[in-house]
């Protein structure tokens, strides 16, 4: 909560924080204290309900995301929802309905790759087709190391997940199966976490994308992503400003966590969530996208489990949730 305040109060023009509220209700004053005129109210319920509030972000538990973002469009207040958007489908669909119900889009999935440079860069590239049709995507999500409470299939949810939403968006089409490969474990994890994971998925038009989940290797903080077109290839860069040559070596800059990667990214999503709700227009993730990347997680936690190919389960992609040019105003409906 504390950095996300920061955000909107130091970095994004635009936004005013007027009221925060926390699991933790002392940690909540501590933070409006330092925001003026800015106060802590006792649940999420009733700062969603403020009069003054006209936009809300959800950045709590996951599991408290549904209750939150249905209120938000409960009160036709436009709606910044950290990833997940929920951790379950059923719940993704029940946000689905009740957007699509109120007949405006309110809600945005913060999935902050799509914000960064180095992967428009890309999107622009690959949207261009002077590299013909995407064949192959490979990607790799190295961390050097994660919390204690960090077990079981959160390399999937917590981690690949970046991957299965920026793939879908690189590729414009969705995941249609998946399969997890299990190399051999290394001896830093915890007994009860298998890694690193190899994530395979199939695109619908036949394209194949492998990620490689590797959350404790302690170099460092490292993102890559090549997708391989019928004509040549486009990749991230390093991504370190400089490279330096000495006494026979080179070597460049790796990030030491995903703020320090990221944070230009966090930075820009925020902005255009902001000037999205002033303008009326939403521009960034849907809850489409947030439900599509939920139910892709299942297919792959399935397959992780099973070690087979699972086929990834999706309602037919609504109209209301075409591409963002054709999309209702946020502020339609007033």
């Amino acid at each position: 909560m504390r950095g996300d305040v920061r955000r909107l109060t130091r970095t994004v023009a635009g936004a005013q924080v007027v009221a925060v509220t926390d699991v933790d209700l002392d940690r909540a004053r501590s933070v409006a204290e330092g925001v003026p005129g800015a106060r802590a109210l006792p649940t999420g319920q009733a700062l969603i309900r403020a009069d003054d509030v006209d936009g809300v972000v959800v950045a709590s538990w996951g599991p408290t995301h549904e209750e939150y973002v249905l209120a938000a469009i409960e009160a036709r207040k436009p709606v910044f929802c950290e990833k997940p958007l929920a951790p379950e489908v059923d719940a993704c669909l029940r946000i689905l309905d009740a957007e699509m119900a109120s007949s405006r889009h309110l809600v945005q999935v913060g999935f902050n790759r799509r914000y960064d440079s180095a992967y428009r860069a890309m999107k622009r590239t690959l949207d261009g087709g002077s590299l013909g049709p995407p064949l192959m995507a490979h990607c790799a999500h190295r961390n050097p190391s994660v919390p204690p409470h960090y077990v079981g299939g959160m390399p999937i949810t917590d981690t690949a997940i970046h991957e299965i939403d920026i793939v879908r968006w690189l590729f414009d089409q969705e995941i249609t199966g998946a399969q997890v490969l299990k190399p051999r474990k290394t001896s830093r994890a915890k007994a009860d976490l298998q890694d690193p994971l190899i994530v395979l998925m199939e695109i619908a038009d036949g394209a194949l994308v492998d990620v490689e989940v590797f959350v404790n290797l302690p170099y460092g903080y490292d993102i890559r992503c090549e997708v391989v077109c019928e004509l040549g290839t486009v990749a991230l860069g390093d991504g370190s400003l400089v490279v330096l040559r000495k006494d026979g070596f080179r070597s460049d800059h790796v990030p030491d966590n995903f703020q320090e990667r990221f944070e230009r990214a966090y930075d820009t999503e925020f902005q255009e969530w902001v000037d999205s709700v002033v303008a009326g227009q939403a521009t960034g993730p849907s809850s489409w996208d947030g439900y599509a990347a939920t139910a892709v997680a299942d297919a792959c936690l399935a397959a992780l489990d099973s070690g087979a190919r699972v086929p990834v389960q999706m309602r037919q992609r609504p109209a209301f949730y075409a591409p963002a040019g054709l999309r209702t105003p946020v502020g339609a409906g007033r």
